[in-house]
Formats: structure tokens, sequence, C-alpha cells
């Protein structure tokens, strides 16, 4: 019995002592530290606004190649798609039958002239009457208008390009007859300009009120040239990195469509703009002027508001509500709400609330940490 109470007592003594422990010691709990975001300052910048709209691109000039004398094709003297100049022969028509009536002409009237170069001097002499000087005169003028008429024939027979530009593929070949006559020639390819090039877009009644009254005002830039400018880029390209100016706008708006046609030249040095394309075109719709700009990023969606966390302080984050405008410098320009080197959240903004402590890091310290993170993977 003595044995047992000494045991019991000794496990009392334990339970004691661990209970002490147990309450004598303090637990701390320390929670997440704040979520990182990167931060950077509103930009403000001297910019001119545009407007864009989807045009189509044509050439400057398009001609169709129809011969004007009739025949068989002897020759063809392109490739589907060549560069051509103005003058170059395209088709060589037979010329046979043309050379034949040309110099059946030339005779005619080598014969007619002879007679005519004699008249004056027959008639001096009383040799031939008035009526029949007069009629040998006429009879060299008609044969010279005839020859006139068999030498373009037989230069007709050479088809040549009117302009400079590509040529497309050849519709009639060699030994097929073509018919010279107007009205009814035959068709026997196309050639359209390569440089300068038009495009064509509808422009809607506002943007044009709009910029008819910077125009009057004088409040838009111009080219060297003195006219407006334009930008394009094609359906693969960003930036509008291709530069023109607006040649006209159409004489009336479209009461069907409440539009208006614009027509823009651009250079085409490298025949990257092909007549036909889909483009889309950007004409300056404000004077230049400073203005708010923030990247995409840093705008979030609240139902039907644009906002926008910017960064307190204390480091926490706040609600601000902004209106926007268009892109500018593949930035967002804003409107209200901001004010230039006001610091807002452009990464990470779906972490956070409103309110939130962070932890903020500059646009630059970001890219060296993803650096480093980078590099520490790869050596893995």
């Amino acid at each position: 019995m003595k044995f047992k109470s000494s045991s019991f007592a000794s496990v009392a003594t334990l339970i004691v002592a661990g209970l002490t422990v147990g309450c004598g010691q303090k637990t701390t709990q320390q929670g997440p530290p704040p979520p990182t975001v990167t931060i950077a300052p509103v930009a403000q910048k001297e910019i001119v606004e545009w407007s864009g709209f989807t045009g189509r691109t044509e050439p400057v000039e398009s001609v169709e190649i129809r011969p004007r004398t009739s025949g068989y094709i002897q020759e063809v003297r392109f490739q589907s798609g060549q560069l051509v100049n103005k003058g170059d022969v395209l088709f060589v028509i037979d010329p046979r039958w043309n050379q034949a009536v040309f110099d059946q002409r030339q005779a005619e009237y080598n014969q007619a002239k002879s007679e005519a170069d004699r008249t004056d001097k027959l008639l001096a002499n009383s040799a031939i009457s008035t009526e029949e000087a007069g009629a040998r005169k006429s009879r060299a003028q008609v044969a010279k208008a005839a020859l006139d008429s068999a030498r373009l024939d037989l230069e007709y027979t050479e088809v040549r390009s009117p302009i400079n530009g590509r040529v497309s593929r050849a519709l009639l070949t060699e030994g097929n007859y073509v018919s010279g006559n107007a009205g009814s020639a035959s068709l026997l390819t196309t050639v359209v300009s390569v440089n300068p090039v038009y495009v064509y877009a509808d422009i809607d009644e506002d943007t044009l009120l709009k910029f008819n009254e910077l125009v009057a005002a004088k409040k838009l830039g111009t080219t060297a040239g003195g006219k407006i400018p334009v930008e394009l880029e094609l359906a693969d390209e960003t930036n509008f990195p291709h530069k023109g100016f607006i040649e006209s706008f159409d004489n009336k708006l479209d009461p069907d469509t409440g539009s208006i046609l614009l027509r823009a030249v651009f250079a085409n040095d490298d025949e990257r703009i092909v007549p036909g394309l889909f483009a889309r075109i950007r004409i300056p719709l404000s004077e230049r002027h400073p203005v708010l700009l923030v990247d995409e990023s840093a705008i979030g969606t609240d139902q039907a508001n644009k906002f926008v966390l910017t960064l307190s302080a204390t480091n926490t984050v706040q609600y601000q509500a902004v209106e926007l405008g268009p892109l500018a410098d593949g930035k967002r320009i804003v409107r209200s709400g901001l004010t230039a080197g006001e610091q807002i959240v452009v990464n990470g903004l779906s972490h956070v609330r409103p309110g939130m402590p962070v932890t903020p890091q500059t646009e630059s310290a970001a890219a060296e940490s993803l650096q480093a993170e980078t590099l520490k993977l790869a050596k893995r």
C-alpha cells in the first residue's frame, strides 16, 4: 500500500508540472504576408488622339488591256504577276496583214504626193485645169490620211502597257483571234499600279463633323505638303506603321449608311500593300494635347464602371473610378479620376481588394525578380 501511494503522488506531481508549463507558455500565430503587387506611376504625355476605321486598299490606276486592231495573237511577252513599265509590249498580234495594208497605202500616198508636187508647175504652164490641180492635192491629202490610219493599225499590233504596274495573267494566249472593234474589243489582261496606293474607308457622320470643325479651326497637324496625316496597318501588323495623307472625301453623305467615303494615299515602296486587302486606318481627331495614360492591365471592371487601384501612403490599395478614352501609344487614355504621377497597381489586380495592405514593387524590380526566378529554374 505504501508503494502505491508513492506512485500516485509522483504521477500527480508530473501532471501539475505539465499544466504549469502549458499555462505559462504563450503560443504566437502570424498571418500570411501582404500580397506583392507591381505599381507604376500614371504617365502624362502630349499626343494626338486618333479614330480608327476599316478600309480597303485599291490601286491608283487600273487598266483593262484590250487590242485596237483585230487579228491572231502571235506572241505573249510577259509572265503572270510581272512588274511592267509604261510602253512595254505585252502582246503581239500577227502584223502581216496590217503590214501589207500599210505598204499599199504607202505606195498610194507616194503616187498621189508625186502628182500633187507637179501640180503647180503644170498649172503654171496651163497643162491642167484649176479643177484638176485641186483634185490632185485632195487625192494626196486623202492618201496621207489613209497612210496614217494604216500606220496606226500596224503599230497597234504591238499591245503595250499604258502604265507602270503589275500585270495579271494572259486571258487569251497565242493562236487566239482577238477583236479590236470599239465596244467589243477582247479583254487580254489587266495592269494595276502598285505605288502609291489608295485606301477607301467609310467615315461616320459624327466623326466627319468633328473632323471638319478641327480643320476649320486649323487645329490638326499637317504633313510637309500641307496634307492631313493618316495611318494604316494591315491585318498582320500593329502600331499603324504606314504613314499617308487624306486625299479627299466624297461629295455627299450616304443617307442609307450615314457615312461618307474617305480616300487616303499611302506610299508603297516595298509593295507590301496589295490592292484589295482589308486594312485598318486611323485619322486624327484632336490637336496635340497632354493626356494621362495607364496600362490596360491596371484597369478593372465593376459592373458598368471602370476603376483602378491606387496606392496610399500606408501601402494599402484604394478603389478609384475612372473615365477612359481611346487607346494611344499602346496605353489607355484616362479622362478623369487620376492625376499625373499617382501610383497605381498594374499587375496583381485580381489578388487584392480595396483597403488591403500590399507589398509594392516597381516594374523594374518585378522584371529583375522574374529574371532571377527564370535563371534559378533553368539551373535545376
